[in-house]
C-alpha cells in the first residue's frame, strides 16, 4: 500500500503527509536543447556535448547558469565565471540564455503538476513542492507516483526532472539532491541516518558557504555531526540560526506550502535578497521595486488590485505578513508602494534581519472607473499617465530603458520578481 499510513476511527481516515519536490535537471540547458531538438529540429543535443548556458561568448563576460554532465565532468560548475570555464575547455558551446522561453518551460512544468495534485508551491522557476498528501486511492503509493510523474514530465516536454518523497518539504527536497539525473529518491525520517547524516554538512538546506565555515570551525563536517551537537552550543555560535540547523538536521520542518492565489485572484511576487535587509531604507527600496513589476501586470492585464499585502520572512525563517485594503482600487506604482510602506512599517520591529520580502495583490477587479479622494484626484492622474508612458517605453525598448532614480548607485534592482537580472542574462561584472 505504499508509504501512505491510514488510520481509521469509525468513518475517519487520516494520512500522513506526502511531498514531492520536484527539480528540473540542469534546467536552462535542458530546455534550450528541448527546445533546439524539438523545435527548431536540429541534430546536436546540448546535453550530451559539453556546453553551457551563459553570458557574452564574445567577450566572455557573465558566469554559466546551467552545464551538460560532460561538461560538468570538465570540472565546469554553475556560478563560475565565463572566462574561466572556456579555459577549461576551448572547445565549450556557449549558448546565451532565452528568458522567455525558459519562463515558458517552466509554467509548462507547473501544469501538469497540477493535474496530479491542486496544492502546488513554485519555489524556483525549475523547482516545486507538491502537497501529494491523501492521493493513494488515486494514484497508488508515492514511490509509484513519483516515477510515473517523471517519466510523463520526459514524454510530453521533453526533458527530465529529479524528485525527492518524504513527510515534508525538507526532506523531500533532501531526497531529490542525492544523484541526478532522471531519477526518483525518498528520504523518510527513518531514512535519515543512513541517507542524510553521512551527507557533508555543506548539502544541508539552508546551509551556505560562510555557515559551512563556522561549522567546520567547529568540527562539524558531516549533517550527522551536525545532529549529534549540543544544541545550546549551536545557539551560543549562530543564535536562533543554530536552534533552525540544529532542527533540519534532524529532518524537522513544519513549513507548510504556499499556494499562491489563482492567476485572476491576485498578482504578487517575492525576492530572496544576496544580503540581509537590516534597514528602512534599503527595505522600502525592495518594497518599490516589487511594486513596480506587480502593478506593471495588472495594467498589463487591464485589472486592478484592492487590497494589498506585505510579507516576510527573517534571517531565522520566520515568517510573517500584514495586509489593508486601499481606498478604492488601483494598478498605480507608486499608490500601491506607498500602501506596502506602511504595511511593512507595522510589521518590521526594525531589528530582525530580512531575508525575503514581497508584495501582493487581491481583490481584483476590471473596472476602469476610480474613487477618488477629492482632495487627491489630480495627483492619481498625473502617476497613472506617468505609469502608462513608462510601460510604453519599456515594452518597446525593455524593462531597464527607464528606471526610477531612487535605484542608481545601488545594489538593488529596479523590478524585483521571478527571475534575478543576473539571471536573465549571464551578465555579472567584466572578467579582468
Amino acid at each position: 500500500m505504499g508509504r501512505f499510513v491510514h488510520i481509521l476511527s469509525g468513518s475517519v481516515a487520516m494520512q500522513e503527509k506526502i511531498f514531492f519536490h520536484i527539480d528540473v535537471n540542469s534546467a536552462f540547458l535542458s530546455w534550450e536543447a528541448a527546445y533546439r531538438l524539438h523545435v527548431l529540429g536540429e541534430s546536436v543535443d546540448l546535453r550530451e556535448i559539453p556546453s553551457v548556458i551563459g553570458g557574452d561568448k564574445e567577450n566572455r563576460h557573465g558566469i554559466v547558469l546551467a552545464k551538460s554532465t560532460s561538461a560538468k565532468k570538465l570540472k565546469i560548475h554553475t556560478g563560475e565565471a565565463l572566462g574561466a570555464a572556456v579555459q577549461k575547455c576551448p572547445n565549450l558551446v556557449i549558448i546565451p540564455p532565452n528568458y522567455q522561453r525558459y519562463v515558458k518551460a517552466s509554467k509548462s512544468l507547473m501544469e501538469i503538476l497540477h493535474r496530479f495534485s491542486p496544492k502546488v508551491e513554485q519555489y524556483s522557476i525549475d523547482e516545486a513542492f507538491v502537497d501529494m498528501s491523501g492521493s493513494e486511492l488515486l494514484y497508488g503509493g508515492p514511490v509509484i507516483v513519483a516515477n510515473n510523474l517523471k517519466d510523463l514530465i520526459e514524454e510530453e516536454l521533453k526533458f527530465t526532472v529529479n524528485i525527492g518523497v518524504s513527510s515534508n518539504k525538507l526532506l523531500a527536497k533532501m531526497a531529490g539532491e542525492l544523484k541526478k539525473p532522471n531519477l526518483v529518491h525518498t528520504m523518510f525520517p527513518e531514512e535519515i541516518p543512513k541517507k542524510m547524516w553521512p551527507l557533508p554538512v555543506g548539502e544541508l538546506f539552508f546551509v551556505g558557504r560562510a555557515t559551512e565555515k563556522k561549522l567546520f570551525n567547529l568540527g562539524i563536517k558531516t549533517i550527522g555531526e551536525l545532529a549529534q551537537t549540543d544544541v545550546k552550543i549551536l545557539k551560543a555560535h549562530f543564535g536562533k540560526y543554530g536552534e533552525v540547523l540544529y532542527q533540519f538536521s534532524h529532518g524537522i520542518d513544519e513549513s507548510p506550502l504556499f499556494v499562491p492565489l489563482e492567476a485572476n485572484k491576485g498578482y504578487g511576487n517575492s525576492v530572496t535578497t544576496p544580503y540581509d535587509i537590516v534597514t528602512m531604507e534599503h527595505a522600502n527600496l525592495v518594497l518599490l521595486s516589487l511594486s513596480e513589476t506587480v502593478c506593471t501586470r495588472l495594467r498589463m492585464d487591464g485589472v486592478k488590485g484592492q487590497c494589498v499585502s506585505v510579507s516576510v520572512t527573517t534571517d531565522t525563517f520566520q515568517r510573517a505578513s500584514h495586509q489593508g485594503m486601499l481606498f478604492s482600487a488601483s494598478n498605480t506604482t507608486m499608490e500601491v508602494y506607498r500602501f506596502a510602506c506602511r504595511l511593512f512599517k507595522n510589521l518590521w520591529d526594525g531589528r530582525t534581519p530580512i531575508r525575503q520580502m514581497g508584495v501582493h495583490t487581491s481583490r481584483i477587479t476590471k473596472e476602469s472607473t476610480m474613487q477618488y479622494n477629492l482632495f487627491d484626484w489630480d495627483r492619481y492622474e498625473k502617476l497613472s499617465k506617468l505609469d502608462e508612458t513608462i510601460d510604453s517605453i519599456r515594452k518597446r525598448y525593455g524593462d531597464d530603458s527607464v528606471m526610477r532614480a531612487c535605484f542608481l548607485n545601488t545594489s538593488t534592482y529596479h523590478m524585483h520578481g521571478g527571475i534575478s537580472k543576473e539571471k536573465k542574462t549571464g551578465i555579472t561584472k567584466p572578467l579582468r
